[in-house]
């Protein structure tokens, strides 16, 4: 075991492959037990919470077995979304917080994640240390000290009670008609509930997860099922969230979809009308529209762009005091209201500006002009490294001379997947077009 555990999101993996195995999974819980224990006093807990996928019982069976032979005492809170996991170790005064999934990625893929006990995602130093302790001998609990294990039966209510407080008092969603696509993930029971409780009637899709089936032609990475079902029941708004429901895509009213740019849109003006937003800055990621900056920069505000990866956006907001972020690709990051990227909670906000203002959901979420912007994936086989040939650079190179001054290009390589991105925006959509499918097409020709 000499490779990285650790990428941008924790670790990830196709399931039964290394890293992603039972053995990598106890010994990573082991060492997490043992780092978070360094102390050696008893009392030490962690929760762990799940997504619906098939092998998510081998990894959660793994990581109890590891962290309780190191003395951690482990609450199960089975499925539920990777925010409560980060809101449910900090309620529940515990060491270490666990969310085993791959957010948006197929079922045959999963991931670990650690929380610290704020609530937060570990730093790049503690998981540094705890690879260094998988790499090592893990010394064991002595067999009066081993931890126990038990299952928490109210979590899931735990988290709906809270984002209710996220909402001004009295908030009523009655009158209004939601179609929510749970991605067959870890909100599928969640969601449903919190929203029929505010008062919506609710159209629930991508609620019948069976293992395999999670973000299958549904959920924030395939908004389309749910634009349909808008469009087909008369809907006020659609509402599409990943695997772990810690992103979001909408949905108006007239079946068109708006990404996180233009949901941060909207929460930036509101915050800032509101006198909520701290300093007028917006964290985003190299990934968000030139649209969005422009159009912040329109009101006096500031973008702050950080590397792609909601923990870099939650970090640089920690960093700088700010409290609103996110991605492009939904994640929505509150930290008056949660740890980490919150979809539910993002969704929540935005139907609140719906009643608030009296308009429709088409009116919120088109708060500005996008410009035309391409992103293409080349996927590469393993130890190939595609941008450092020669042939690759030139093409990139060229590309960026002849977007001065008129765009911008962003390649980059993917933290969860063996991918290379290649994304560019330009106002001239010809000259766009021929930028990302030049670059494209010479690595393909020399993969």
């Amino acid at each position: 075991m000499t490779r990285k555990l650790f990428g941008t999101d924790g670790v990830r993996g196709t399931a039964n492959s290394y890293p992603m195995t039972a053995d990598i999974a106890l010994r990573l819980g082991a060492a997490a037990g043992r780092h978070f224990r360094r102390d050696g006093s008893d009392g030490h807990r962690v929760v762990i919470g799940k997504d619906t996928r098939l092998s998510g019982y081998m990894f959660e069976t793994a990581l109890t077995a590891g962290l309780t032979s190191t003395g951690m005492n482990v609450l199960l809170l089975g499925p539920v979304p990777t925010p409560a996991v980060g809101f449910l170790t900090r309620s529940m005064r515990a060491d270490l917080g666990i969310m085993i999934s791959a957010s948006h990625n197929a079922h045959q893929d999963n991931g670990i994640k650690f929380f610290g006990p704020d609530g937060f995602k570990l730093s790049d130093a503690d998981e540094a240390a705890i690879e260094e302790i998988v790499m090592g001998e893990i010394a064991p609990a002595q067999p009066a000290n081993i931890g126990r294990a038990k299952r928490i039966d109210d979590a899931s209510g735990r988290y709906v009670e809270y984002a209710k407080t996220t909402l001004a008092r009295g908030t009523e969603f009655g009158g209004l008609k939601i179609v929510l696509d749970c991605a067959n993930g870890a909100a599928h029971r969640v969601a449903p509930k919190l929203l029929w409780e505010l008062g919506a009637e609710v159209v629930p899709i991508g609620t019948s997860p069976d293992g395999t089936n999670i973000n299958l032609e549904c959920g924030s990475t395939y908004p389309r099922t749910c634009a349909a079902k808008v469009l087909e029941t008369g809907a006020d708004l659609g509402i599409t969230l990943d695997g772990d429901a810690d992103r979001v895509i909408l949905i108006d009213e007239r079946g068109q979809i708006a990404d996180g740019d233009q949901i941060m849109a909207l929460f930036a003006r509101r915050f800032a009308e509101a006198q909520m937003l701290r300093e007028g800055v917006l964290v985003a990621t190299v990934m968000s529209n030139l649209g969005l900056e422009r159009f912040l920069e329109d009101r006096g505000l500031r973008m702050e762009r950080t590397s792609v990866g909601d923990r870099y956006v939650v970090e640089r907001m920690r960093q700088g005091g700010w409290n609103l972020g996110g991605e492009q690709s939904g994640h929505i990051v509150m930290t008056d209201y949660a740890t980490t990227g919150d979809g539910l909670i993002a969704a929540l906000q935005f139907v609140a500006a719906m009643i608030e203002t009296g308009k429709p959901a088409s009116m919120l979420s088109r708060s500005f002009e996008p410009v035309p912007q391409m992103l293409k994936n080349m996927r590469y086989a393993p130890g190939v490294d595609l941008l450092s040939r020669t042939e690759v650079q030139a093409v990139i190179a060229d590309a960026k001379a002849r977007l001065e001054g008129r765009g911008r290009l962003l390649i980059r390589k993917s933290g969860t997947e063996p991918l290379v991105r290649v994304m560019a925006e330009c106002e001239d959509e010809g000259l766009l077009a021929d930028v990302v499918n030049g670059i494209i097409a010479e690595m393909e020709a020399v993969a």
